[in-house]
């Protein structure tokens, strides 16, 4: 055992020991003993036990410590305390600005022992809520918490999305008689990321030169990284070649081969030149996954962000969102939308302050108020309802019928197997008063995977029930997968991008949403929210209809 393992271990028993609010004299000697033996260059296990008890802090009690993890890499004391704590809980104490105390506090008072559920609690602003913490301190365990995951090879795309393209531009005005794009994984928007990728006719050496000065660190001449754990790979190309090489290293090898693709075959022709020699129509660079895209064909126009022109799903300072219900609908109008659906958490859902009976007709009649002085601008009264363990809505069936819209989500008892996740979905989907199935799965990208279901069956249900799938849009989530749009598409099942913003900055996350879609070839006219307020309204009357007959 080395001098970093042996002065971690006790960092390690000093926290789980102010955690467990034990001894302070105690867990106060064991950590400066860890602080000391950091100092340390020469080797514990080679140190006579005279010249190891004259490090400073290094008692009879602590001596015996370390020599019990010199000869059996552990000793009693962690042992026992490690066992009554969870290791979601060992792990919180490694996250940057999280100490004792402040893990003491999420595990108690909020009842978390997982980073997943930590992160999860971030980003819904449950965090700050408790004592001693605010929304700055929020935001920087978030970050190091995605930090970490950035360390461990993977990074969610709207993380990249903006240090891509200010090293795109950065590049493009220091080489400007150079040709550079993005390509990959990245230009294919895939939800998550290995590396970001480019393409260039700069000279390698000439580009080391521009990456260098930027602060970034070579592992070659075509990978670097930057202090935020971001990867980024270059590809070489010559002009000459430059558009079939684009190409080539857009799509992953399965579409290659799925096109018929070879290379040789093909020389100086730009992107729709070889779909069309390929007797193709030109796919998007989103949807060259390899999983059949060559075969699809579009029921009207593909799905672009400028077409939605409402955002549904979006919660305010009525339950855990950080704005009020003005400043969400003025952003909104003021974004060039033309309707906002307000859906709040529901009663159940006491950690995101869910609202009782008395608080949605409070929010209803603000809601009323607002509508007369945005005109012709639309808030909806909507609502996110948890789907109970037995698949039941909140709310009795005369409130639900006074919604505009139910976004019908599970919160609680994630982990169920499928055939409980298949009964409790499926009765909530044929719940007359569910007009949206939101997130199916539950999933949190590079957190946690959803819980198990049947996707056609789900599918099949809401074709059969009149109910809109979401693709939930915050880019966490992206839930429902973009792979299952064409099954959707094909039952005739709407989709909804909705942001489930929590800030008014939030409505932005329909662009990531819009990008997944994209890759499942999602149409127009198969999208909720792409409806004209005019023919949003006649969705909303006509469900409400059928709901309340």
């Amino acid at each position: 055992m080395d001098n970093y393992e042996i002065y971690t271990l006790l960092g390690l028993y000093a926290k789980l020991a102010e955690l467990h609010e034990e001894n302070p004299f105690r867990t106060k000697a064991f950590a400066a003993a860890a602080f000391n033996l950091k100092k340390v260059k020469e080797p514990l296990a080679a140190m006579a036990p005279e010249d190891l008890a004259k490090v400073p802090g290094m008692g009879k009690s602590i001596l015996a410590t370390v020599q019990k993890l010199l000869s059996s890499g552990t000793f009693p004391e962690l042992e026992e305390i490690t066992e009554k704590t969870p290791a979601g809980i060992v792990e919180m104490l490694s996250i940057k600005g999280l100490g004792p105390k402040k893990v003491g506090i999420i595990w108690r008072n909020m009842g978390l022992e997982t980073v997943e559920e930590l992160f999860d609690a971030c980003r819904e602003n449950r965090l700050v809520e408790q004592p001693g913490f605010g929304y700055k301190t929020q935001g920087e365990i978030m970050h190091a918490i995605q930090f970490s995951m950035n360390a461990k090879g993977h990074f969610h795309f709207a993380r990249a999305d903006a240090p891509a393209h200010d090293l795109l531009e950065i590049i493009r005005k220091t080489l400007p008689d150079m040709r550079t794009e993005l390509t990959g994984e990245f230009r294919r928007c895939c939800e998550t990321l290995e590396r970001i990728e480019f393409i260039t006719t700069a000279d390698p050496a000439q580009l080391s030169a521009v990456l260098l000065s930027l602060g970034l660190t070579a592992e070659n001449t075509e990978r670097y990284k930057d202090v935020s754990g971001f990867t980024y790979f270059f590809n070489f190309s010559t002009a000459e070649n430059f558009d079939v090489e684009w190409f080539c290293t857009t799509g992953n090898a399965e579409h290659l081969r799925e096109i018929g693709f070879v290379k040789e075959n093909v020389q100086h022709q730009k992107e729709s030149e070889i779909y069309n020699s390929l007797q193709l129509p030109y796919i998007v660079p989103e949807m060259r996954e390899g999983i059949g895209e060559s075969k699809w064909k579009a029921e009207g126009k593909l799905l672009e962000f400028s077409d939605l022109k409402g955002t549904l799903h979006n919660h305010t300072n009525y339950s855990d969102g950080l704005n009020t219900l003005r400043e969400m609908a003025v952003h909104a109008k003021n974004l060039g939308l033309e309707y906002l659906a307000v859906c709040d958490h529901s009663k159940s859902a006491g950690y995101a302050n869910g609202l009782n009976e008395e608080r949605v007709l409070q929010q209803f009649a603000e809601i009323d108020n607002l509508n007369k002085e945005l005109a012709p601008f639309r808030i909806y009264k909507g609502i996110e309802s948890d789907i109970l363990g037995d698949g039941s809505l909140d709310y009795s069936e005369d409130l639900l019928a006074q919604f505009d819209l139910v976004v019908a989500s599970v919160h609680s008892n994630l982990k169920m197997n499928e055939e409980k996740a298949m009964l409790r979905l499926t009765r909530a989907i044929e719940n007359p008063y569910t007009r949206i199935l939101g997130h199916p799965t539950g999933r949190l990208l590079l957190v946690r995977n959803g819980y198990p279901i049947d996707h056609r069956y789900i599918i099949d249900a809401c074709a059969a029930n009149n109910v809109v799938i979401e693709l939930n849009a915050n880019p966490y989530r992206l839930d429902l997968d973009w792979r299952w749009i064409p099954y959707a598409m094909e039952k005739g099942v709407k989709i909804a991008i909705n942001p489930d913003a929590h800030e008014k900055e939030g409505y932005h996350d329909m662009y990531y949403g819009t990008l997944a879609a994209r890759k499942g070839g999602l149409s127009t006219s198969m999208t909720l929210n792409a409806l004209a307020m005019d023919e949003f309204d006649e969705w909303v009357r006509a469900k409400r209809n059928i709901a309340v007959a």
